[in-house]
C-alpha cells in the first residue's frame, strides 16, 4: 500500500532517485523542487501543481498524472509514454519540454501555453482538441497523430505532414501554412 499525502506544500526539495517511490500525492503543491535524479516507481499525483520544478532527464515510467498542472517547469528529455494512461490529464504553462516523448498517449484537450516544445515526439498520439498556444514546435514529430480540432493558430516552427497526420478541423494561421506545405517543397509568400 503506497504512502498517502493530502494537501501538502513542498518547497525547494531536491529528490533523490527513489525518494518519492510508492507514494500518492493528492492536492499537493511542489515549488522549486528538483526531480531530475528520480527513477519513479508506483507514484501517483492527483490534482497536484508543480511550480518552477525540474524534471529534466527523470525516468517517469511508472507515474500517474491525474489532473496535474505544470507551471514554468523544465521537463527536457522526459518520456511520458510509459505513464499510467488511466485519467492521464496534464496542462503546461511556460514550460520547456524539449526532446520529450508523448508517443502513443491520449492527451485529448491538453493545453500547452507559451511552451518550448522542440523536437518532441507526438507520433501516434491522440491530440484531439489540444491547444498549442504560442508554442515553439520546431522539429516536433506528428506522424500518424490524431490532431483533429487541435489549435495551432498562435504556435510556430511546426512541420506537419497532412497526409500522415489527421487534422480534420484543426486550426492554423495563414503564417503557419509553410509548416503544412514543407513536404511539397512549395514556397508561400
Amino acid at each position: 500500500m503506497p504512502e498517502y499525502f493530502l494537501d501538502f506544500e513542498y518547497d525547494n526539495i531536491a529528490y533523490n532517485e527513489e525518494e518519492v517511490n510508492f507514494k500518492e500525492f493528492e492536492c499537493c503543491t511542489f515549488t522549486n523542487c528538483n526531480f531530475s535524479k528520480c527513477v519513479f516507481l508506483a507514484v501517483t499525483f492527483i490534482d497536484c501543481i508543480f511550480n518552477d520544478c525540474t524534471f529534466s532527464g527523470a525516468k517517469i515510467n511508472y507515474v500517474a498524472f491525474r489532473t496535474v498542472i505544470f507551471n514554468r517547469c523544465e521537463i527536457k528529455e522526459v518520456n511520458f509514454a510509459m505513464c499510467d494512461k488511466l485519467i492521464f490529464e496534464i496542462a503546461f504553462t511556460n514550460c520547456i519540454l524539449d526532446f520529450s516523448k508523448f508517443y502513443t498517449l491520449k492527451i485529448k484537450g491538453t493545453s500547452f501555453t507559451n511552451c518550448s516544445i522542440i523536437a518532441v515526439d507526438f507520433m501516434n498520439t491522440d491530440l484531439t482538441a489540444v491547444v498549442f498556444d504560442n508554442c515553439d514546435l520546431y522539429r516536433s514529430e506528428f506522424a500518424k497523430a490524431i490532431a483533429n480540432k487541435a489549435d495551432f493558430k498562435t504556435s510556430y516552427n511546426y512541420t506537419i505532414d497532412p497526409t500522415s497526420t489527421k487534422l480534420k478541423k484543426a486550426i492554423f494561421s495563414l503564417n503557419g501554412l509553410n509548416g503544412l506545405l514543407a513536404k511539397h517543397d512549395l514556397i508561400v509568400k
